[in-house]
């Protein structure tokens, strides 16, 4: 069994596609969508700003500091 993703351009694709479907000849499903990026979208429009490196470095410092009980 081969596996295809398709985008269709032309709703009388998506027509054809479920007539075959109905003949038996294909499956049709639809796309599982992922939680993590159903988050990580939900996160990033949240967001007013992107952080910079330096702001990331500093968070994960703090982190290291918390976690480990020691300057790094």
């Amino acid at each position: 069994m081969n596996k295809l993703q398709i985008e269709i351009l032309n709703p009388k694709a998506a027509k054809l596609l479920q007539d075959l479907a109905d003949l038996d000849l294909i499956s049709i499903k639809q796309p599982i969508e992922s939680g993590f990026a159903k988050i990580l979208e939900k996160l990033r429009s949240n967001a007013n700003t992107v952080p910079t490196s330096e702001e990331i470095t500093q968070e994960v410092e703090l982190v290291r500091q918390i976690k480990y009980g020691k300057d790094q």
